[in-house]
């Protein structure tokens, strides 16, 4: 929606003025004549009634985030055709059709948040518009006040009607509970606890660090997104994302429950718990840590001949310590991944100096590649390694109940990975989440835990709350997933 204005129409009504005849002197008077036929009276007929539309105005939040994912619809060739009468927006393709790409996540265009930085447009805001004639703007959205405006050639009618809806019904003004500063004013952060709780968390986690919004050199967490954007924050909670994130404005939602709700994702913290990161940095850290590719061997792999993998495989800690953390006294002690090199298990009793140490030393020095936090993480991930016979049996099946593990799959990973296991393909074949739990459970219980390497989103267990039988319950229910 660029640059328009929506012009109530305005109805004239004409009012039919009769004059009286004054006083004159008796005349005689004149022959009487035929009197002619007094004219057909035309009876007024009633301005036509603007008729209702019908439609969804929460679907109508959703669309004006990004209305080609919510429709599954294709990305136009070319830029939104009012993007050329601007130069400060250097963005291009599909960001140039997004309704808050030019008017706002707070609506009030180059008046509000977007009225300066690399979202600046100079477009009018649509907040103006709340409570107008939604059938004009339709017809806004139709070209009527600019025919570059004219939506109508990339959506269908429905999909007009319901942003129109949106814009007249729906869209909030944020003035009153969000201030300069961009902080929640006014909120109850028990009753947005609450909130978080029942309708977030599940996702979310119990912190807000279960998801990861940004990517693992630059994570962004709920938490600091509420304060870096709460417009959008807002706007994302009440109409939800396309594809991803149901809408709370579907659920019972007064105004006051998203102000108390933004309140308290403001005070939840900034970053991830460092142990999730060592996990991830355990499996895999070249790729969470997003690392140019290393063709020489670690200095170690030349000590052992069993395991024939090179380059980046010979750098990563899963490599040689195992998935179960017992290196040759596990999993690892036989079959192509054999390396004879100790676990890691042992490592959750030494001190934090002593395991930093251990990845500085002569042939295991990390330092060239790990920063002082990524170190400290892997460090941490170590001192709370879990036992994993207790879960995971030799025969690869899992002391879990399945039953709860469906409930606690269906919230937090259905949506990406199907009812069935199978929306998500691994290895360019057909492998799936329930192929992978019942080759490697040990693998799959690290991933549940601390998440994917550098696939934010992908929720890390430990951040959801979830204990470690929760996580073994999970990976019960998987083993009972199509393999294929």
């Amino acid at each position: 929606m660029k640059k328009f204005l929506i012009v109530s129409g305005v109805l004239l009504v004409l009012a039919a003025v009769l004059a009286g005849c004054g006083g004159q002197a008796a005349t005689e008077a004149p022959a009487a004549v035929e009197p002619t036929k007094a004219p057909e009276v035309v009876q007024p007929t009633e301005a036509p009634a603007i008729s209702e539309l019908s439609g969804d105005p929460i679907r109508g939040g959703l669309l004006y985030n990004d209305w080609m994912s919510g429709l599954g619809a294709d990305v136009p060739a070319t830029d939104q055709p009012l993007w050329a009468t601007q130069t400060t927006n250097t963005r291009t393709g599909k960001d140039t059709w997004r309704c808050k790409e030019c008017h706002g996540w707070d609506y009030k265009g180059f008046e509000g948040a977007y009225g300066k930085g690399s979202h600046a447009t100079g477009f009018i805001g649509v907040l103006q518009v709340v409570g107008a004639d939604p059938n004009e703007i339709l017809a806004a959205l139709k070209g009527s006040t600019n025919p570059d405006h004219d939506f109508s050639v990339v959506m269908d009618d429905q999909a007009l009607t319901d942003i129109a809806l949106f814009l007249s019904e729906a869209a909030l003004d944020s003035a009153a509970f969000i201030d300069a500063d961009k902080k929640a004013v006014g909120g109850n952060l028990e009753n947005g606890k609450a909130v978080y709780d029942q309708n977030c968390a599940s996702c979310h986690g119990v912190d807000g660090t279960a998801l990861n919004f940004g990517d693992a050199t630059a994570p962004m967490y709920v938490g600091p997104k509420s304060l870096d954007n709460p417009w959008e924050v807002v706007h994302k909670a009440r109409f939800g994302i396309p594809g991803e994130m149901p809408a709370l404005a579907s659920v019972t939602m007064e105004v006051q429950d998203y102000i108390d709700l933004l309140a308290y994702a403001q005070s939840l913290p900034a970053a991830s718990p460092a142990v999730s990161l060592g996990g991830r940095l355990y499996d895999n850290w070249i790729k969470e840590i997003g690392a140019a590719d290393i063709i020489d061997n670690q200095p170690l792999w030349a000590t052992q001949t069993t395991n024939t993998r090179t380059g980046n495989d010979t750098w990563r800690c899963k490599e040689c310590h195992g998935w179960d953390y017992l290196g040759n006294e596990g999993r690892y002690a036989s079959g192509s991944h054999a390396t004879g090199f100790p676990g890691i298990f042992d490592a959750k009793d030494k001190s934090a100096e002593e395991l930093m140490a251990a990845l500085k030393s002569e042939n295991h020095d990390f330092s060239t590649y790990l920063n002082d936090a990524q170190a400290s993480a892997l460090v941490a991930f170590m001192q709370q390694l879990q036992d994993l016979k207790p879960y995971i049996n030799d025969d690869k099946t899992v002391n879990g109940d399945a039953e709860k593990g469906k409930a606690l799959y269906d919230t937090s990973c259905a949506s990406c990975h199907g009812a069935d296991g199978k929306t998500l393909n691994f290895d360019d074949g057909e492998v799936f989440v329930g192929t992978l739990a019942a080759d490697n459970p040990w693998e799959i219980f690290n991933k549940i835990s601390y998440g994917q390497p550098n696939t934010p989103g992908m929720p890390v267990g430990i951040s959801l709350g979830w204990s470690w039988q929760d996580i073994v319950d999970v990976l019960a229910y998987l083993q009972t997933l199509p393999i294929e």
